[in-house]
């Protein structure tokens, strides 16, 4: 059973996967961070914030200084559907965003929606 978890993610409660809701895709385990089965691109921030200034005049442009940050995007590797994106200094690893009490879901959602006191 497949329970989304965002638009774009779910999780497979029986084989305790992260999964793309659009194709399927099993990104990650369950009891990880969901990041780790994504493609993942570091942007530079001038290309998604412009300058205002010229910056060959101007020290400070209004464009974000990607010496002091980058905009991370992660994609499904199986569709290419963008899944999150993060403003993250450089070098800095994947926020770990969702952690979910697995065992919690499953007796939840595998018991017909009922609870089930351990």
């Amino acid at each position: 059973m497949k329970v989304a978890m965002t638009e774009y993610l779910a999780i497979d409660l029986k084989e305790e996967t992260w999964c793309c809701r659009k194709c399927g895709q099993i990104l990650a385990p369950a009891r990880s961070n969901y990041k780790e089965g994504l493609l993942v691109y570091a942007r530079d921030p001038r290309e998604i914030h412009r300058p205002i200034l010229d910056p060959d005049r101007y020290a400070y442009s209004f464009a974000p200084d990607p010496d002091w940050v980058q905009i991370v995007e992660y994609y499904c590797p199986g569709c290419g559907t963008m899944v999150e994106v993060e403003y993250l200094p450089p070098g800095h690893p994947p926020v770990y965003d969702m952690q979910f009490d697995i065992d919690a879901l499953k007796a939840r959602w595998l018991n017909g929606g009922k609870e089930s006191r351990v």
